[in-house]
C-alpha cells in the first residue's frame, strides 16, 4: 500500500501553514504575513500580504481547528472541482476577505478561517441542480450566518466579517459553479 498525495492544492496549502507556524520565528512571520490593515497600493508587499494571511495562524489551536475543517472539505471539493478552480476560489476568497477588511474595517487579518467558511458553504452546494437549492444548503447559511451574526459585537479578536466573507465567496461560488454543471 502507498501513500499518496490525493489533493496538491489542499496538503501544499497545509503545508505550507504549518512550516510557518513551526518555524521557530512564527510570531515575526505572522505579523509578517498578516493581511494589511490599511490600503497601500503603491506597496508591492501589501499585495503580497493579500494572500500570505491565510498561511499564519495565531498559535496551535488557531491552526489545528482550521486544518481539520479544511483538510476533512478541501479534498471533496478538489477532487468535484479541480486542483486549478479550488486554488482559484481560495486565492479569490483570501485576496477579497483581506482587501476588504484593509479598506473598510482597518484591520489585519491571520489564518485559513475564512477559506474553511468558504469551503463548508461550497460544500453544501455538491448536489446543486438548476432551479432548485438544496435544503442542506440552506441549513447550513442560516446555523452559521446566525452564529456568526451572534458573535460580530463581540471583542475576541476573531474576524466574523472575514468568516461571514469566506461564506458569501463559497456560496457564491457554489451557485454559479452549479448552475454552470
Amino acid at each position: 500500500m502507498k501513500i499518496r498525495y490525493n489533493s496538491p492544492v489542499v496538503l501544499t496549502y497545509a503545508l505550507l501553514a504549518l512550516v510557518c507556524l513551526a518555524l521557530p520565528i512564527s510570531n515575526f512571520l505572522g505579523i509578517s504575513l498578516a493581511s494589511p490593515s490599511r490600503p497601500a497600493f503603491s506597496d508591492p508587499v501589501f499585495y503580497a500580504r493579500l494572500f500570505t494571511y491565510v498561511l499564519a495562524h495565531a498559535g496551535w489551536t488557531h491552526f489545528k481547528g482550521n486544518l481539520i475543517m479544511i483538510l476533512l472539505l478541501g479534498p471533496l471539493l478538489e477532487e468535484k472541482y479541480g486542483s486549478w478552480l479550488l486554488f482559484e476560489m481560495m486565492v479569490i476568497t483570501a485576496a477579497a476577505t483581506a482587501l476588504i477588511s484593509a479598506v473598510v474595517f482597518h484591520t489585519s487579518l491571520v489564518g485559513g478561517s475564512g477559506l474553511v467558511f468558504m469551503m463548508i458553504l461550497l460544500s453544501s452546494f455538491s448536489n446543486f441542480r438548476d432551479g432548485e437549492i438544496p435544503l442542506a444548503f440552506i441549513l447550513v447559511a442560516v446555523i452559521y450566518i446566525g452564529s456568526e451574526l451572534t458573535q460580530v459585537l463581540k471583542v475576541d479578536q476573531i474576524s466574523h466579517f472575514g468568516h461571514l466573507a469566506g461564506g458569501l465567496f463559497g456560496a457564491g461560488f457554489g451557485f454559479l459553479r452549479g448552475k454552470n454543471r
